[in-house]
């Protein structure tokens, strides 16, 4: 099992924890009380840094309830975080988009991360045509 390192940014921050049985997702909150206007942008503080081990990064996403819960998107759709980022200051951050007035509270769950290994590398192989079942060119039914 590895072991990461974290630190968080206060006493009032809730300390990270798994949901048992729920999801390997581990839900992030905001660490502060953050207001915003509809059409502002802000990098929401969310407590904590970590020094993920070597060859693997932290992939950042919204809650499913994130934005009927607070009219707020996360600007870069998914956050990556990899494991340079480990300074005493290297702390992670959420930048959202306001669709709507609204108010955030600390300690508010407003993110979820999963740890993953960085992709190995690959080779790419040119070809004529691919070889598998042609399924129509568009999501799972294949279908417009």
């Amino acid at each position: 099992m590895e072991k990461i390192q974290i630190q968080y940014l206060n006493d009032q921050v809730k300390r990270l924890e798994y949901i048992g049985g729920k999801s390997d997702w581990i839900d992030l909150r905001s660490a502060e009380h953050v207001v915003l206007k509809k059409g502002e942008f802000r990098l929401i503080h969310l407590g904590v840094a970590m020094k993920l081990p070597e060859g693997y990064e932290a992939h950042i996403v919204p809650r499913s309830s994130t934005f009927k819960n607070f009219g707020i998107i996360q600007t870069n759709h998914m956050g990556v975080i990899d494991e340079t980022y480990c300074g005493a200051n290297d702390w992670w951050r959420m930048p959202v988009y306001a669709v709507r007035d609204t108010e955030i509270y600390e300690n508010d769950r407003i993110c979820q991360f999963r740890i993953m290994e960085h992709q190995p590398q690959l080779l790419f192989e040119e070809c004529g045509q691919l070889e598998g079942k042609d399924r129509g060119g568009f999501g799972s039914t294949g279908k417009n």
